[in-house]
């Protein structure tokens, strides 16, 4: 069975953080498939603390950008998927068919897919980092104001 670009790129945008376009573009024997999850689901359980505890868990922003980081890269995965070329697609993903199959073929799904993932993963990589170098540079002013007392 042929595998579809669009497809590919809308799974890596929508479900790209639980492995499935990997899974599907590369089988159930994928390790990166496997892996994925883990940093999404210590994301998660980082957003559930800050939710519980409030911000100033330093645990909870430590592991909340690793859930941003994901999204961010499964997002580029799904750019790079959906404006690739269908020769080059075909050659890699469908070996079997022709470099010209139509599965490689771009549409409007595929560009919309592109778009959201453009919108998606730069909101999300640019909160993560903001999020990120906030609390790291609240935490060294708390920590300074401790040595200075």
């Amino acid at each position: 069975m042929a595998k579809n670009k669009t497809l590919a790129a809308w799974l890596a945008l929508l479900a790209g953080p639980l492995g499935l376009h990997r899974f599907y573009l590369y089988g159930f024997t994928d390790r990166l498939g496997w892996l994925l999850p883990l940093p999404t689901l210590l994301g998660l359980y980082g957003v559930q603390r800050a939710r519980d505890l409030g911000l100033d868990d330093a645990l909870s922003w430590l592991l909340i950008p690793l859930l941003g980081f994901t999204v961010a890269g499964c997002a580029i995965n799904a750019i790079v998927y959906g404006l690739m070329a269908p020769q080059p697609w075909n050659t890699r993903f469908n070996p079997q068919e022709a470099p010209d199959h139509a599965s490689g073929h771009t549409n409007w799904l595929t560009i919309g897919a592109v778009v959201l993932s453009l919108l998606v993963g730069s909101t999300v990589l640019i909160s993560s980092i903001v999020f990120s170098f906030q609390h790291y540079f609240e935490h060294q002013i708390e920590e300074a104001r401790k040595i200075s007392q």
